[in-house]
Parts: C-alpha cells; structure tokens; sequence
C-alpha cells in the first residue's frame, strides 16, 4: 500500500472516531442523567409515603418515654402491696410490656435514635432496681418516694431520649 491509500483512508476514519466518541460521550451522560431524574422520583415518592409512617414511629416512640417516665410511671401504677420488691417487679415488667409492644417502629427510625431510646429504657429499670436496693426503703410507698426525690435532683433518662427524638424529628424537614 502506498502512502496515499493510508493518508486517504486515516482522512475518513479519524472523523468518524471523533464523531462516535462525541456521541457515546452525550448518550452516556444523557442516560446517567435520566437514571439520577429517575432514581430522584423514586426517593420523592418513597418519601411523601414513609414520612407520615416515620413521623407514627416517632409519636410512639415519644409516648413510650412519657409513659416509662417515672414520675409519670409510678403516679400511673400503684402499690399493689407494701412489698417493695413485688412493686419494683411490677413497675419494671411494665416498661418491659410497654417497650415489647412498641418494638416495631425500629425499622422507621434511625439506630442511633433506637439505641437512646433502648439506654433511656434500661437506665430507668436501672434506676428502680438501685431504690429497692436501697437499705433505708422499707415498702412501695417509701420506693416511690426515694425514686421521685432522685428525679428532683437530677434529669430522667426518658427527658434525654425525648430531646434526642425531637432533634431527629427536626432533621426529617
């Protein structure tokens, strides 16, 4: 082949490389962005659906830390018999109930806020059993009274809990 052939056919080739490569280049860029357009839809309409199922979760959620309060907790149940430990008992498996059945709405909020919630559990069970631990508490009456007294002196778990959920709350807007 002489010089020319190969200067006459790279004069043909060349531009259709170029051209072909322009257009892969907008095709794929046009087709990435219509994947994003897509996949932006998606999350829109997956959202307008999940938020009113989240913001359920976070009501429940908010409930349980009102009702696993102990100042709420021990006004709502009463001394069934002057036993402190039957009391305490009583009070825990409460919570224990009052959690199980709101067990469900981990999967709609995040695990940071799950695991607060679960700690504000567990401190306040805690909470109860170092009262009835307590040498100077006699029966569910004194119980009661020593538990309130320590909540004047410092916050509940549920109160900590409970900002954790507003501020998650706050972020979903």
């Amino acid at each position: 082949m002489d010089s020319t052939k190969i200067l006459e056919i790279l004069a043909y080739t060349l531009p259709s490389l170029i051209t072909g490569g322009v257009a892969y280049f907008l095709f794929n860029s046009y087709f990435k962005d219509q994947q994003n357009t897509r996949r932006w839809l998606l999350q829109k309409d997956n959202r307008k659906d999940t938020l009113p199922l989240r913001l359920q979760a976070f009501e429940r959620m908010t409930l349980f830390m009102e009702r696993i309060n102990p100042s709420q907790l021990l006004i709502r149940i009463t001394p069934i018999s002057e036993d402190k430990n039957e009391y305490a008992n009583y009070v825990i498996a409460q919570v224990e109930q009052e959690f199980e059945h709101n067990l469900a709405q981990q999967i709609y909020i995040s695990d940071e806020c799950w695991s607060i919630i679960t700690t504000a559990k567990n401190a306040t069970i805690q909470m109860i059993r170092l009262a009835v631990k307590n040498e100077k508490v006699a029966d569910a009456n004194q119980l009661r009274e020593v538990i309130l007294s320590d909540l004047l002196e410092k916050q509940s778990p549920s109160s900590a809990a409970l900002a954790f959920i507003k501020n998650e709350v706050g972020q979903l807007w």
